[in-house]
């Protein structure tokens, strides 16, 4: 148990029958009535975010969440089957419960969030940055630099995201796995 004067950024509590955890939060202490906590949750289940004042003081139930070092092997039916890195143990994960599942590579180390006291999978959270190849975009025209153009590239892994112009079939690049958006052209 823990009170709102234990807020912070990456909390992770079970309100509403759910897990969540804040992503923003401001304790507001107006002239008239009570204090009370503005909180932004986001649900570590399905995604969504949501905003839910609380009253300054008011008992909140923390969850404990554990990250573990996973291997992703191999996708199917079933979903993502990653390995645990310390236990070998296999795991899956359903693929809804992946942000931009679509950039992970095989081989790829991630972590998987897990309920500690349930020993329950709650999801799967890529690296920031990612590196892949380029299979397949149309070559950018000469002089067509003057505006930041981009164009659409195939990864390696089936994905397809915006580039700029100068990046070339085969070329090594890093993403930004958060904003699913090119960072940056790697250097070999």
């Amino acid at each position: 148990m823990a009170t709102t004067a234990d807020f912070k950024n990456g909390l992770c509590l079970e309100y509403n029958h759910d897990l969540f955890t804040i992503v923003e939060f401001q304790h507001v202490k107006p002239g008239k009535g009570p204090a009370f906590v503005r909180t932004k949750l986001k649900s570590l289940t399905t995604g969504k975010v949501l905003e839910n004042t609380f009253t300054a003081g008011v008992k909140i139930v923390t969850a404990r969440i554990e990250r573990r070092p996973h291997q992703f092997l191999y996708k199917d039916d079933l979903g993502y089957h990653l390995m645990d890195s310390t236990t070998f143990e296999q795991t899956f994960v359903a693929e809804d419960a992946i942000e931009n599942a679509k950039l992970m590579k095989e081989g790829q180390t991630v972590d998987v969030l897990y309920h500690a006291e349930k020993e329950k999978v709650i999801g799967c959270e890529l690296p920031q940055f990612v590196e892949l190849v380029i299979t397949y975009t149309e070559p950018g025209l000469k002089g067509d630099t003057a505006t930041n153009a981009s164009k659409p590239a195939t990864l390696e892994t089936g994905a397809e995201i915006q580039v700029p112009l100068f990046i070339n079939e085969g070329d090594k690049i890093k993403i930004d796995t958060v904003s699913y958006s090119y960072y940056e052209r790697v250097k070999e």
